[in-house]
């Protein structure tokens, strides 16, 4: 029984995976998401890392999984213990030593942004309605938590680990994320991490608007990935 451990994005709000975790539980799977007080000042991504190790305990056989800034805390957990796989779904890929605050910048993703809703005909900036929530169901966002407003505390701090290496990582892109356009994330997953993508149908919130995909990429990817015991030392 593989064990998936969710983290979410920006906010830490483990509800966002609460369509997902019962679908790979009635796969056979154990799933559970990660709630991560990111409103809180005192806590970094240190902290964030330190909270997903404490939720996965003594457990073995680990799949980690993390929406958009979730992959700098996936980033070092992974780095701290042996995971089967990192699953990546519409991810902020960090390099190691680079602080969430800088990889905008660094990525291009403000100006990629820009061009895709240059070209769909979108203008105004970033606004949550277009660009997060425009195909999330109704009914979904009638039961969503209280959203929570990242504090600043982790956008400086560096993101320690020591590359994607030494554990399976798989990416998924959401081929409607008006976010992080899919040609984005595509050139972000083979430069930084050497790959090529999956993608599926859903925008940037995927898990909430494509819940079967994900899970279905999900336990799929796992089945293919090696058993941390299985690498050869």
């Amino acid at each position: 029984m593989t064990t998936f451990v969710l983290i979410p994005g920006a906010g830490g709000a483990a509800w966002y995976w609460h369509l997902v975790a019962p679908k790979l539980e009635r796969a056979g799977h154990e799933a559970f998401a990660v709630d991560i007080p990111e409103d809180d000042p005192v806590l970094g991504l240190p902290e964030y890392a330190d909270i997903v190790e404490e939720a996965i305990g003594d457990r073995e056989d680990v799949v980690l999984v993390a929406q958009s800034m979730g992959a700098f805390t996936a980033a070092m957990v992974a780095g701290q213990r042996p995971v089967r796989l990192v699953g990546l779904v519409n991810a902020m890929v960090p390099l190691p030593g680079e602080t969430p605050g800088q990889w905008w910048d660094i990525t291009g993703q403000p100006e990629a942004m820009r061009l895709a809703d240059e070209r769909a005909g979108r203008r105004g900036g970033f606004d949550e309605g277009i660009h997060f929530l425009h195909d999330v169901p109704e009914e979904v966002l009638e039961g969503a938590t209280e959203p929570r407003v990242p504090a600043d505390t982790p956008f400086g701090q560096p993101c320690e680990f020591d590359g994607w290496s030494g554990f399976s990582v798989r990416s998924l892109i959401g081929t409607g994320d008006r976010f992080f356009p899919p040609s984005f994330q595509r050139a972000l997953a083979r430069n930084r991490l050497g790959i090529e993508p999956d993608e599926i149908p859903g925008g940037h919130l995927i898990a909430l608007s494509n819940p079967r995909g994900v899970a279905q990429w999900l336990l799929e990817a796992s089945a293919t990935s090696p058993h941390p015991d299985d690498s050869p030392t």
